[in-house]
């Protein structure tokens, strides 16, 4: 079995959704024509169009990757790939509530898009319904194993989310707020731990943002523990605005553990819908989202180097 872990810094831009491109951004339902499914894929060659000129204004290449779904983006992953840049695909069925994988073979797709990364998103509440973690862990554990025989490079990229339960919500009234900061970072800890006791060993852990230093420090240290030294995390923004994004970021990038992010929507989804619209040219929805993007990565480099100096 390779060494698990992956320790260089990371900021990932990534636009992997499907059901949401094709019912938020397009508002369609059912089954795609083909011409509406090049459509999404069109979008998705703007933000992929905007990542690339963001290495060209300044992002280190060495440390900007795309995370895009095999869906509408696999000539976006092949062009990715040939071009030496850090590539992410996920794995699991779009919109549910418990993962499963996209495709029966996982293997065949696996080995035929060779990405960096091999990317779950996984809903897992620690003090939840014992039976579904079961069966996540299950599948989660072969996909693990899968891509820690050393037979392709394709690294472990585990998004962890940890959904409120009814009666966790219910000991805050209700507020999601609350249970956000006083309840989910000790279950997300609890959820990583009981994760790799199932045996399921991801490279890299994608974390929902953090309001406090501490919990982003006992995050890492669960992820590093017993001799996981070289797993790495990155923050999530989580879908939520600019001013919360950032501050996510400045929080994680102030932490050793943490090296770097994945950010979606926050940096492209306005640029598209006005795009879609008509209001905004591609040009010009290539340039906001380029920017945006390098923005975030600034705004990593720039507390985590004034922790480090």
């Amino acid at each position: 079995m390779n060494v698990i872990g992956f320790d260089q810094p990371l900021y990932i831009l990534s636009f992997d959704g499907r059901g949401s491109f094709q019912r938020n951004l397009f508002g369609w339902h059912g089954t795609l024509t083909r011409l509406q499914a090049a459509k999404i894929g069109e979008a998705k060659r703007v933000i992929y169009d905007a990542f690339r000129k963001a290495i060209r204004t300044g992002v280190p290449e060495d440390n900007a990757g795309i995370l895009v779904d095999e869906q509408f983006g696999a000539a976006i992953l092949r062009d990715a790939a040939a071009q030496g840049y850090c590539t992410a695909c996920p794995a699991e069925k779009s919109g549910q509530d418990e993962f499963d994988f996209a495709y029966g073979r996982f293997d065949r797709h696996i080995k035929a898009l060779d990405a960096t990364f091999c990317k779950v998103l996984v809903r897992y509440n620690p003090e939840g319904d014992r039976e579904l973690n079961r069966r996540q862990a299950a599948r989660l554990r072969d996909l693990s194993d899968y891509l820690h025989t050393g037979r392709y490079r394709s690294l472990l990229m585990f998004e962890l989310l940890v959904p409120a339960e009814k009666e966790q919500l219910e000991r805050f009234h209700g507020d999601p707020k609350a249970y956000d900061s006083t309840l989910r970072p000790r279950l997300m800890v609890e959820a990583i731990e009981a994760l790799q006791d199932a045996g399921i060993e991801p490279d890299v852990w994608s974390i929902e943002g953090l309001d406090r230093r501490e919990d982003c420090e006992k995050v890492v240290a669960a992820a590093r523990r017993q001799g996981r030294y070289r797993v790495g995390c990155i923050i999530l923004g989580r879908g939520e605005d600019d001013a919360r994004a950032r501050e996510w970021i400045s929080i994680a990038a102030a932490v050793s553990g943490f090296i770097g992010f994945a950010v979606g929507r926050t940096s492209f989804w306005d640029q598209l819908v006005n795009w879609r619209a008509k209001k905004i040219k591609r040009d010009q929805a290539v340039d906001q989202i380029s920017a945006r993007y390098r923005d975030f990565v600034t705004i990593f480099e720039t507390h985590q180097q004034a922790v480090t100096a």
